[in-house]
């Protein structure tokens, strides 16, 4: 099940901000939520629970439900590459994380949304489902329909975008459209998560 609450919580239990909004948050506040968080040790906590809490992180991030990320994980075994990696690269291929790289929402939860809601096509189609795993050459691109919306009138004026454009990526803000040059390298994709962990997590 995916969460749904305050996501500025998600990242004061993760000890790092997963999202824009969430670094001011964090700064205030830099420990776990709840009346015992300011006596909270994160040192403290096991091998189990920091792989746990890896594996979370990563969840987190990309907003995927556990079942999508043990699919994920058993789609990453059956490459041939290093698995951790693999699993990074395949959660960072998907179109709502796509999206959400390139700009055109603020946050991963906006990106999700303006697919689910029909905003968003692939090569002229509309595709509505966040998961869609985009692939080399494949354009994606905002429908005409919706760029008077103000969060796309904000993102064709470059307002949610990174300070470096992904190298992956093809982006042109102005016309809310870019395109997937090459599949992602895990050293290219800027997440706070030790995958290691991750790997060990799921190999226990």
């Amino acid at each position: 099940m995916r969460y749904t609450g305050p996501k500025v919580r998600l990242s004061r239990r993760a000890g790092v901000p997963l999202t824009r909004k969430a670094v001011r948050y964090f700064e205030e506040r830099p420990y776990p939520p709840g009346e015992h968080g300011r006596k909270t040790n994160r040192r403290q906590t096991g091998d189990y629970g920091l792989r746990l809490m890896e594996k979370q992180k990563l969840r987190w991030y990309y907003d995927v439900s556990e079942r999508q990320m043990r699919r994920y994980w058993d789609m990453a075994l059956r490459s041939t590459g290093r698995s951790g990696a693999e699993l990074v690269v395949l959660l960072e291929s998907r179109l709502a994380s796509l999206v959400l790289r390139a700009g055109l929402a603020p946050s991963i939860y906006a990106a999700r949304q303006y697919v689910t809601h029909g905003h968003i096509t692939v090569d002229g189609r509309k595709v509505d489902i966040p998961s869609y795993l985009v692939k080399p050459g494949q354009v994606i691109a905002v429908r005409q329909r919706s760029r008077a919306m103000q969060p796309f009138v904000a993102a064709a004026e470059g307002t949610y975008a990174d300070d470096r454009i992904a190298p992956y990526l093809s982006v042109d803000h102005a016309d809310l459209r870019f395109t997937v040059v090459g599949r992602p390298a895990r050293e290219q994709i800027v997440v706070p998560v030790d995958e290691q962990l991750v790997v060990e997590f799921y190999s226990r």
